[in-house]
């Protein structure tokens, strides 16, 4: 259930960061639940680091969000500049 749950939140949370970041970006579902996940995993660990979760804390969503966004640019600059 758990990792039924991870998809579930990671696709929540790339949505929502997608909906922030101006722009079109040509992602799938995949992609948009892999961005959301990898947000939120980025931002516990930048917490952890931080000193704002504990280990084995979760991140929160607007930290999550944020991280999303964060990425979503890089990935952005990364295919603008690969064609």
């Amino acid at each position: 259930m758990g990792i039924i749950w991870t998809i579930v939140l990671g696709f929540v949370i790339g949505v929502v960061a997608k909906l922030i970041h101006p722009g079109k970006e040509n992602m799938g579902f995949i992609v948009t639940v892999l961005l959301g996940i990898a947000g939120s995993f980025c931002a516990g660990i930048v917490g952890q680091m931080l000193g704002w979760y504990r280990a084995g804390e979760g991140a929160g969503f607007i930290a999550s969000v944020i991280m999303a966004i964060i990425l979503l640019v890089i990935y952005g600059k990364v295919r603008s500049g690969s064609s």
